[in-house]
């Protein structure tokens, strides 16, 4: 539960006014930090709409005729509000999206997913230059042709990094917390957990090892019988015994 004395102003922007109501309605009967609530059916009176209201949070279908939503956020290179994507499942958007260290919701919407939405934002609500590049990042990674072209937004106490991918040697649980150990760079960071990223980062060739390291395979430079991993930084890394079996099938393939 949150307890924040500011108000927020919504718009709600998508091509079914059903969804619409939908959202508008779940918004009123359970999350109270929410003043104004706009509504926008289509594309083009979204566009109207943020150009008219300067809301603080959108929540923004991507699918919609005549202009989707990624399109919409390209109207405005320079902005103040925050987005919360509405979608049916499309992988390819999610994906881009967490890369992106950004939120969205699958329809149906539930209620209580909408709700840790909007306490995600109030906790999170970052500056105007961050805000620009972290939606930057979004745009180029839904451009991309490969996935392992993605940046990866990383968030941290001393701001938001954008990493690909092969820049990433492993991966350190540290509590609530991610340690990203990196090639030719200082350690971060990270304010998420080990498993979030796992979920992430699982096509890129990265191992989950044991309960408390993700490692990226393209580093691993050899593997004992004693369940330990090299690694081209010189550390070692020792891996589960249940975990062990796969870990080294998948190395010898």
């Amino acid at each position: 539960m949150c307890y924040f004395v500011f108000m927020i102003k919504v718009l709600i922007i998508d091509d079914e006014e059903s969804t619409v109501n939908v959202i508008k309605m779940l918004l009123q009967k359970t999350v109270p930090e929410v003043k104004e609530i706009h509504t926008a059916v289509g594309s083009a009176n979204g566009l109207n709409a943020i150009r008219q209201l300067h809301p603080e949070l959108i929540f923004l279908d991507i699918e919609m005729p005549l202009m989707n939503g990624f399109e919409l956020l390209e109207k405005f290179p320079v902005h103040t509000w925050d987005v919360i994507f509405v979608t049916a499942y499309d992988h390819y958007a999610i994906k881009a999206i967490k890369y992106s260290a950004l939120d969205y919701l699958l329809k149906p919407v539930d209620a209580e997913e909408l709700k840790q939405a909007v306490e995600r934002f109030i906790l999170k609500r970052i500056n105007i230059e961050q805000r620009r590049e972290i939606y930057d990042n979004l745009l180029h990674n839904l451009r991309t042709e490969k996935e392992s072209d993605y940046k990866l937004a990383i968030s941290t106490t001393e701001g938001t990094f954008f990493l690909k991918p092969d820049e990433i040697i492993r991966c350190e649980a540290d509590g609530n917390y991610t340690k990203f150990h990196l090639k030719d760079k200082r350690p971060i960071l990270a304010s998420k957990t080990l498993k979030e990223y796992d979920e992430i980062l699982s096509e890129q060739q990265f191992i989950r090892v044991s309960r408390g390291d993700l490692v990226n395979r393209k580093y691993i430079t050899s593997f004992s019988g004693d369940h330990e991993l090299k690694l081209a930084d010189q550390s070692s890394i020792e891996v589960s015994r249940r975990r062990w079996d796969a870990v080294k099938k998948l190395l010898m393939n």
